[in-house]
């Protein structure tokens, strides 16, 4: 008799009629997620008005040493065009760096991204970026006083 494959959940399973057994077939991936602190650092660095794409990856990046996108879609729970936008900003920002590495089977090389400055000195970059924005908006609320008076 003929051998029965059925679907669930994204999982091929076949049945074989003799044994009556269920044989998986599943590839195995180790899947991490979000700790606790990484989601507060996360809201933290939105909180402070950067995106919650670009946020997840810098935590991300700054809690493992090197990943390639597609793993950061991955851990991140990010889709591709979100974790692609978010490396563009970073790399111009001079924030990360991508090494290409060769790849394993035939294809295009995959990009390896770490961080290329300590994330204390990207926390400094973005507390003197918002202290300027403070000044500049505190300026237009003077200028405003004084169309006031």
């Amino acid at each position: 008799m003929p051998e029965r494959i059925y679907s669930i959940n994204n999982t091929n399973i076949i049945k074989h009629n003799v044994i009556e057994e269920l044989v998986f077939i599943m590839r195995q991936e180790n899947v991490t997620f979000f700790t606790d602190k990484q989601e507060e650092l996360t809201d933290l660095l939105i909180a402070l008005g950067i995106q919650r794409n670009i946020s997840k990856v810098l935590v991300f990046l700054a809690t493992t040493p090197h990943a390639t996108s597609r793993v950061i879609e991955r851990d991140a729970d990010m889709r591709q065009p979100e974790v692609s936008i978010a490396m563009q900003y970073l790399v111009n920002k001079g924030w990360i760096v991508g090494q290409d590495s060769p790849a394993e089977t035939k294809g295009r090389p995959m990009k390896i991204y770490e961080l290329a400055v300590p994330f204390g000195t990207i926390i400094d970059q973005i507390e003197s970026e918002k202290k300027s924005e403070a000044k500049v908006k505190l300026a237009r609320v003077r200028q405003l006083r004084n169309f006031v008076k």
